[in-house]
């Protein structure tokens, strides 16, 4: 299996299929497109993707996959081992709600292209700007908080002893509250398994700063 992937060594939904290839031991080649130079508007990207977002997944040239959540699972079930998604249906809805807390609820509030608008269109500071990111991190992450630190699922790490989509998508958004200076001290089960992944060396290998063009320490 040939895989070509399109991303960008900030770009939080990107750091889900870094840490997902390096967990399912896959070599992929990957393509950076510069979100803060504006390359993903680049006619050669937008016929990747329509949407002009990372990432983007080619497997053996066939058309691009899209959304990371998408391709998450697309990995999971092309290379079963080690399974990302719990066996059980209501653990696997479990996790996949995790995960959509992150991936479609709390993450999207932040991207370049909410930020850009905010700054260009509606004139807001950058002061506020960060304020508006910090809070919509922080929101999301609490309510993951809540599921963590009460339900019974919950183990060495989001779901079990074992890291799943859920875990990929909290460290994700984690390393999002590093790079806007967000206050995580009302999260300490998140932070707890954040620690604890980071203990692997792919979620560390998969770090936003050790990747090429990464600046030597994190801004927003």
């Amino acid at each position: 299996m040939a895989i070509k992937w399109y991303g960008f060594w900030r770009s939080l939904a990107s750091n889900r299929i870094r840490t997902a290839l390096a967990l399912k031991n896959l070599q992929a080649e990957e393509v950076s497109i510069n979100l803060l130079q504006g390359q993903q508007h680049g006619d050669d990207y937008r016929k990747v993707n329509p949407q002009r977002v990372v990432p983007a997944l080619v497997v053996d040239g066939a058309p691009p996959l899209f959304q990371s959540l998408a391709i998450l699972e697309y990995l999971d079930e092309t290379k079963p081992e080690p399974p990302l998604l719990p066996r059980d249906a209501r653990g696997r809805a479990r996790v996949r709600g995790l995960a959509q807390i992150i991936a479609c609820d709390t993450h999207p509030m932040i991207v370049p292209r909410i930020r850009n608008y905010l700054e260009k269109e509606l004139k807001i500071d950058e002061p506020a700007r960060n304020r508006w990111a910090q809070n919509w991190i922080v929101e999301g992450l609490k309510a993951v908080e809540s599921h963590l630190a009460n339900e019974p699922e919950t183990g060495r790490y989001c779901h079990g002893d074992a890291p799943t989509i859920a875990d990929i998508c909290v460290v994700s958004q984690v390393f999002g509250a590093q790079f806007f200076k967000a206050d995580t001290s009302g999260i300490p089960t998140v932070m707890r398994i954040f620690n604890e992944c980071m203990k692997l060396d792919a979620f560390d290998r998969a770090a936003p700063l050790k990747q090429p063009g990464a600046p030597k320490e994190l801004t927003h």
